[in-house]
């Protein structure tokens, strides 16, 4: 459904001889939940943005639903939904005219409007706020309602840019939770985020970074694929557990996270064991030891220090 071929952007202007894109290969299938994970400045916006035929590439193709963004992108326009990072609808205007304005825009017949409509307000919970302006809604609920605008002509393919950037976690739930039941209606959607814990969300994913593709393939896969298992510890006082981490050569790597710390080890067992026995050796006391379960922020922060190496 959403194909890319050695895609290459080179920015102009301002930006001249910024290469946001560097030969980027890509292949979703029809019906999946995409994710182009990575940090901002990846160049996940100007993917997209191509794909939506907003940019032309500099060079290579990209095609959804087989047609070419530079040479049919009138048949594309008709069959996607874009949502763009920043709120883009009608501040001025409310939430029921903002969806009305989208549906005549995108040619949606007067019988099949007031069911759309009725039936995205519903979709999105938003039935209660119609009369409330876009521009006085919560981050939430106006990411709810960008969505809303996407879907009203019932496109195949939906392009979403950060949806969730700036919104509570409840909200941000509750918008993957909607985002599920629109891929459980057949609709293709490639969404990009910097949120890895939403990429354990996504059918596949491709890790982006500096404008090409570390990897790809299933969280599973990928998580799988890391050579190290992750132990987590706290004890205090933190200074004496850092000091040890960073002299016990059988740890390949850590970072903090919040008032503990995520290690990288061969032997889970056996590192818990001699890493138990020197914090006991300088008098630190263990709150927590665990091994635990791989994550996609593993995956991301393996990639792109071993990315950072070969520079």
């Amino acid at each position: 459904m959403i194909e890319t071929i050695n895609l290459y952007h080179h920015y102009s202007g301002q930006r001249k001889g910024q290469m946001a894109l560097k030969g980027l290969d890509l292949k979703i299938e029809a019906g999946q939940m995409y994710g182009l994970i990575g940090p901002d400045g990846a160049g996940k916006t100007t993917a997209l943005r191509i794909l939506a035929t907003v940019l032309n590439p500099t060079s290579g193709e990209a095609r959804v639903g087989g047609f070419s963004t530079r040479k049919q992108a009138e048949k594309i326009r008709r069959m996607i939904g874009y949502m763009p990072q920043n709120f883009s609808l009608y501040p001025d205007l409310s939430v029921k005219e903002n969806l009305t304005f989208f549906a005549d825009a995108n040619g949606v017949g007067s019988q099949q409007k007031k069911e759309r409509i009725e039936r995205m307000l519903a979709f999105t919970r938003l039935e209660d706020f119609t009369t409330r302006r876009a521009g006085n809604l919560s981050g939430g609920m106006k990411k709810k309602l960008a969505l809303a605008c996407a879907l009203m002509h019932e496109p195949k393919v939906l392009l979403l840019d950060e949806p969730s950037t700036g919104v509570d976690p409840v909200s941000r739930r509750e918008l993957w939770l909607i985002l599920a039941q629109v891929v459980d209606q057949g609709v293709t959607v490639l969404v990009s985020t910097p949120y890895m814990d939403e990429a354990e969300r996504c059918h596949q994913v491709s890790v982006l970074y500096q404008g090409k593709i570390l990897t790809s393939g299933t969280p599973t896969e990928l998580t799988a694929s890391l050579p190290f298992e992750i132990v987590e510890v706290k004890s205090k006082p933190r200074k004496q557990m850092r000091q040890v981490v960073q002299e016990a050569s059988y740890i390949l790597n850590w970072r903090p996270i919040g008032d503990r710390l995520r290690l990288g080890v061969q032997d889970p067992a056996s590192a818990m064991m001699q890493l138990t026995h020197s914090l006991q050796d300088v008098d630190s006391e263990i709150k927590l030891m665990r091994h635990s379960r791989r994550t996609m922020e593993d995956v991301f922060i393996h990639l792109v220090e071993e990315e950072r190496k070969q520079v």
